[in-house]
Parts: structure tokens; C-alpha cells; sequence
């Protein structure tokens, strides 16, 4: 009796050694997690562009600038942040979420008049240090994702300028120099597309690993 209930137990060690070997293979060959940096990337990028053309002069800020500011550079940011967040990437996860908030959050205060001019240019300019402290960050990344923070900072502080001097001319500077970030990140994000796609750099990003 005592030999058969051994027996037994061995056998279930057996079967149960056999499930997680069963399991760690399983998991080993779940296909990971789709990349969503150029979704966050095309989010930024297109309605940074579009913005910034308005900034320039081109066409008024309507609707059409305001509703993808809400979906694609807002909501979809947030989408790829929490993506990222389950990647584990820090970086992406602090960047992607902040910068889908800013542009609700500025989508918000240009619905929501008046508001203050100086209030409004402390607003850019503290999002200006945020980007700059951020851009130190890509010093380990890639030399592409360097030059998206570097001019996103820029940016920013023209734009407090602009509106702490309340001068057209810099605002129409920093417009020129916004249509510039934006398509930076958009050649990044396509670049991270293809460059998967076809399993070789494409595309040089410059990546720092």
C-alpha cells in the first residue's frame, strides 16, 4: 500500500513537472507585444504639423485641427502610452500619455475662452522644460528620436514667447519651426514601420544601442 501511494505521488510529480514545461513553452512562444511607438509618433507628429501650419498663417484653427488634436494626437497618444506601459518602456509610457494629455488638455483651452494670455505662455513654457528634461533621455536612444525632443522644446519655448511678448512674428517663427518637428516624427514613426517590415535598418534612426 505504502508503495503504490510513492508510486502515485511520483506520477504526479512527473505530470505536473510535464504542465510547466507545457506552460514556460507556451508563453516562451506567445508573440510579443506589437510595437506602438509609431502610432504615438504619428499621433504627435500629424497634429503637431497641422497646428503649426495654422501658427504659420495658413488657415484659421478649426474643427479640422481641433478633432485631431481630441482623437489622434490625444486619444491616441494615451493608447500607445498604456501600450508602452505594458511593455515596460518608462520612457515611452511617460512621454506618450503626457503629450495625448497636453493636447486635450490645450484642445480644452482653446474651446474654453477667454483665457489668459500670461497664464497661457507659463503653460507652454513649463511643457517646454518637461520636453527638455525628457530630451536627455533620448541622449540613449536614437539620434532621430533626439532631434523630435530638442525641437519639441524649442517649440514650446517659442510659443511661451509668442505669447508672453504677444508678437505675430514670433509666433510665425515658431510655426515654421513646429511644421519642422512634426514631420521629424513622422519620418521616425515610418521609419520604425519599415524597418521592422523588413528586419534591417531602412530607414537610419541613429539608435544608441
Amino acid at each position: 500500500m505504502i508503495g503504490y501511494l510513492i508510486s502515485a505521488m511520483e506520477g504526479e510529480d512527473e505530470y505536473m513537472d510535464v504542465m510547466v514545461q507545457e506552460e514556460k513553452r507556451d508563453n516562451s512562444e506567445q508573440k510579443p507585444y506589437a510595437n506602438p511607438a509609431p502610432l504615438g509618433l504619428m499621433g504627435f507628429g500629424m497634429t503637431t504639423v497641422l497646428l503649426n501650419l495654422h501658427n504659420i498663417g495658413i488657415y484659421p484653427l478649426d474643427s479640422v485641427v481641433l478633432a485631431l488634436g481630441i482623437f489622434y494626437g490625444g486619444f491616441a497618444q494615451i493608447l500607445a502610452g498604456v501600450m508602452e506601459f505594458k511593455r515596460g518602456n518608462t520612457f515611452a509610457t511617460t512621454a506618450f500619455t503626457s503629450y495625448g494629455l497636453f493636447w486635450l488638455s490645450f484642445v480644452y483651452i482653446v474651446l474654453s475662452p477667454p483665457h489668459d494670455r500670461i497664464a497661457l505662455a507659463t503653460y507652454l513654457l513649463f511643457w517646454g522644460i518637461f520636453t527638455l528634461w525628457m530630451f536627455f533621455s533620448t541622449l540613449r536612444i536614437s539620434v532621430a528620436l533626439q532631434v523630435v525632443f530638442i525641437t519639441l522644446a524649442m517649440l514650446f519655448f517659442i510659443l511661451a514667447t509668442a505669447n508672453y511678448a504677444q508678437s505675430e512674428i514670433v509666433l510665425k517663427i515658431g510655426g515654421y519651426e513646429g511644421v519642422f518637428c512634426g514631420l521629424s516624427a513622422i519620418y521616425l514613426a515610418m521609419a520604425e514601420v519599415a524597418n521592422e517590415v523588413y528586419g534591417r535598418e531602412i530607414f537610419p534612426v541613429g539608435r544608441k544601442d
